[in-house]
């Protein structure tokens, strides 16, 4: 978007900076609508885009903020109307034992997306409202939100993640304020159905946190298949997006490990995140020289002090450049990332 070569009436000159000083919290809104990174981040350009345009008709009834998510909503929704849900592997079949497993690739739009954190939580003050912005872009929240209709979806959002009285979600949506309270007592009760237990907070990670990442990444670069074993909880799960294989148990994801991913061996990991977890990118060495190439994008869940879930993101081409990640390690920058001050937890710049 351009400046406006004239105002209209009461409209401000800075109208861009306006409206682009809610894209961080209007991408976390709709990426938690549609499951879908690159969805999200089109939904929220066709918002500020309407918004723009139509801002001369922006009488100020009410907030812009408000009026930015009446507009986010209703494209949305529009975009939802096909009835389509993303899902995690997790979601769609049981797991696959080891003997059985096989990498069978579903289309893109079947998967639920992982999210930069820095492109959906807006930076806050406020520890309890952080946490909750963090809390609400997990993948197993997400995963949980994508088995609401539509509209269900868009008032468990609007009243238990940004925290909207009832009146103002109805006069969002357009309905009454009965209708809001009943759609949120059934998405809640279908959330109550559908959500895994949640990880544990990791932003800022604790002492206990930073230290068991640290010998993850020790033992996956070593391809140390017993002291990977001994950071996984024995229930823990892989998945691999666009694969619908995914494994349950540590000892099934060393088998997969060093049988048909055995080509990971060697690999180098750089500190990320994604989805409000630690996140990691991973590179294989190139087996036509020296360096890396990218292989996946990692999103960790922790528990209790255990990795409960390893979620591969494998479709590097779309993956990297959204998370602002080198497209290739050099052999010399790898070997740098043993330096301890380049394996601190550190977020995806924006843009």
């Amino acid at each position: 978007m351009s400046e406006p070569t004239a105002a209209g009436p009461g409209a401000p000159g800075d109208i861009d900076s306006r409206l682009e000083g809610h894209r961080v919290e209007l991408t976390g809104y709709c990426y938690r609508m549609l499951g879908s990174a690159f969805e999200a981040e089109d939904a929220v350009q066709d918002t500020l885009v309407r918004a723009w345009r139509g801002f001369d008709g922006f009488q100020g009834r009410s907030s812009l903020r408000s009026w930015l998510y009446r507009i986010a909503t209703n494209v949305c929704l529009g975009m939802l109307s096909a009835g389509k849900r993303r899902a995690r592997p997790v979601d769609l079949t049981g797991p696959t034992p080891l003997a059985r497993a096989a990498l069978n690739p579903l289309p893109e739009n079947t998967w639920l997306e992982p999210m930069p954190d820095g492109r959906i939580i807006p930076t806050a003050d406020d520890p309890a409202e952080a946490a909750v912005a963090r809390e609400s872009v997990r993948l197993a929240f997400v995963a949980a939100l994508q088995h609401l209709p539509p509209k269900q979806r868009a008032v468990l959002i609007l009243r238990e993640v940004l925290a909207w009285k009832a009146a103002e979600v109805a006069e969002l949506l357009d309905t009454s304020v009965a209708s809001v309270n009943s759609a949120l007592q059934r998405a809640r009760a279908t959330l109550t159905d559908h959500e895994s237990v949640a990880a544990d907070a990791a932003d800022p990670l604790d002492a206990e946190q930073a230290a068991l990442l640290e010998r993850y990444v020790a033992a996956f670069e070593g391809y140390d298949m017993r002291a990977l074993t001994a950071l996984l909880h024995e229930d823990a799960v892989m998945t691999m997006p666009p694969f619908d294989l995914w494994l349950r148990g540590h000892d099934d994801i060393t088998g997969f490990m060093t049988s048909l991913g055995a080509s990971c061996a060697g690999s180098r990991l750089l500190a990320t995140s994604a989805n409000g977890t630690p996140a990691f990118a991973h590179y294989k060495p190139d087996p036509e020289g020296p360096g890396f190439l990218p292989w996946a994008v990692q999103v960790i869940d922790i528990q209790d002090g255990t990795i409960t879930g390893l979620h591969c993101f494998l479709d590097t081409p779309r993956w990297f450049p959204l998370f602002g990640l080198p497209e290739r390690l050099e052999a010399v920058e790898a070997a740098d990332l043993g330096k301890p001050q380049l394996r601190r937890y550190v977020p995806a710049p924006p843009g």
